[in-house]
């Protein structure tokens, strides 16, 4: 705790007189930068905290957190496997599902589709992505299916067309295989937020997909979600063993690892990298100390000889220096999070400006910049910030404090 005279020293040493106006400038500097370097590091770590979570959310939402996958790509008794993964502890959901990847065309265009054959259930899970047309329409046998909103544009496909959908697989004839041709009427429109499932995706009920790949009553996989997507590993240990020989576990860690990897060694280099801009603050911070510390050499002989101890001015030039930082700190922790706010925009305003597509979708797979504020990370950036910033008065602090007043007043 600092005493009243302790306090009123500091405050007017954070403060520099007029004849002070370049340590008032090195100072104003010192903040400048910590504020900036909080603000980029919030911004980068929720940015990237954002991307991550965001994929995440949209791969398990269409994905689960698992797939269960058959030898040979039939699941045959499927329905007691998927009994068994929901009875698992930890298995928030089971279903099963349909995936295949052919071809699609409609007024002489042709696309590449993603096939996806879904419950009634996961079909309606889609009326909040819905952009246009009717989801709860797409029931069995009604001939509609939903496509993603790349895949209509790219194709010229509005709600009521109807599709051609190819299956090179067909029955076989006494003049060889057929090619299996079916015509859908698309019933609704989606956008999950992922370019390439927004630009692939076909979804139908899972009798017509069925029907479609003349699969008969079996099923490619089961998507599985779990409450601790961390460890779905272990969560799925038990029904790993108890698949051995028929079907293999492939969770979203396995399925995404490359990207993910890559986005966590991004995230720590980012981390790593942009705490170097605390450094420099914390540079500046010891630097405006040191100048203040030279010119105020006179008024620290004088409060010695008046009877101020070694400690009293020690904490004067540490709370001092630890003010700056944490002026800076929390400055740039409103400047985060308002930069935060208006991130589409300023994405939006710098592509205008210089004519690049800054947050291009099909890069980053998102349709838009995501956000994800942790507020341990964001504890951890301001306890950095702090402690640099203190840790930069010590040095100054320490000189002032054994000041000695005989030598400095001995011409006086």
């Amino acid at each position: 705790m600092l005493s009243p005279f302790e306090k009123m020293i500091a405050k007017r040493y954070l403060w520099p007189g007029k004849g002070e106006a370049f340590i008032a400038l090195v100072a104003g500097i010192s903040v400048g930068v910590v504020m900036l370097s909080v603000a980029m590091l919030v911004l980068v770590m929720s940015v990237m905290g954002g991307f991550r979570s965001e994929m995440l959310d949209k791969f398990s939402g269409l994905n689960g957190h698992a797939i269960i996958q058959a030898y040979g790509g039939k699941l045959d008794n499927w329905e007691g496997i998927l009994e068994r993964v929901r009875e698992t502890d930890g298995v928030v959901s089971a279903s099963p599902l349909i995936e295949q990847p052919l071809l699609a065309s409609y007024n002489g265009r042709a696309n590449a589709i993603l096939v996806r054959g879904n419950t009634a259930e996961d079909i309606a899970a889609l009326q909040d992505q819905t952009l246009m047309g009717d989801i709860s329409g797409i029931q069995p046998d009604s001939g509609k299916v939903a496509i993603g909103s790349r895949l209509a544009a790219n194709m010229g496909v509005r709600v009521g067309d109807t599709i051609t959908i190819i299956n090179p697989q067909g029955r076989a004839t006494p003049f060889g295989t057929s090619i299996r041709q079916v015509g859908y009427e698309v019933g609704a429109i989606f956008e999950i937020g992922l370019y390439d499932f927004d630009e692939t995706f076909v979804i139908m009920p899972m009798s017509d997909a069925q029907t479609l790949l003349l699969l008969g009553d079996t099923v490619g996989l089961i998507e599985v979600t779990v409450d601790d997507p961390d460890n779905v590993g272990s969560i799925l240990g038990p029904v790993e063993q108890f698949l051995t020989g028929r079907a293999v576990i492939a969770d979203w860690k396995t399925i995404n690892s490359a990207l993910f990897e890559a986005l966590e060694v991004e995230r720590v280099a980012m981390f790593f990298v942009l705490s170097f801009m605390v450094l420099v603050a914390s540079f500046n911070i010891l630097s405006s100390l040191v100048m203040l510390v030279r010119a105020k050499t006179r008024d620290i002989a004088i409060m010695r000889t008046m009877g101020a101890r070694r400690k009293s001015l020690l904490k004067i030039f540490v709370t001092t220096g630890t003010t700056i930082g944490a002026i800076g700190t929390f400055a740039g922790l409103v400047l985060g999070f308002v930069l935060l706010i208006f991130r589409n925009p300023i994405v939006e305003g710098v592509a205008l400006l210089t004519g690049v597509e800054i947050w291009d979708p099909q890069v980053r797979f998102l349709t838009s910049l995501p956000v994800r504020v942790d507020p341990w990370e964001i504890t951890g950036i301001v306890v950095l910030a702090l402690a640099l910033s203190f840790l930069a008065t010590l040095y100054p602090a320490l000189k002032a404090s054994n000041t000695d007043p005989v030598q400095v007043l001995r011409y006086e």
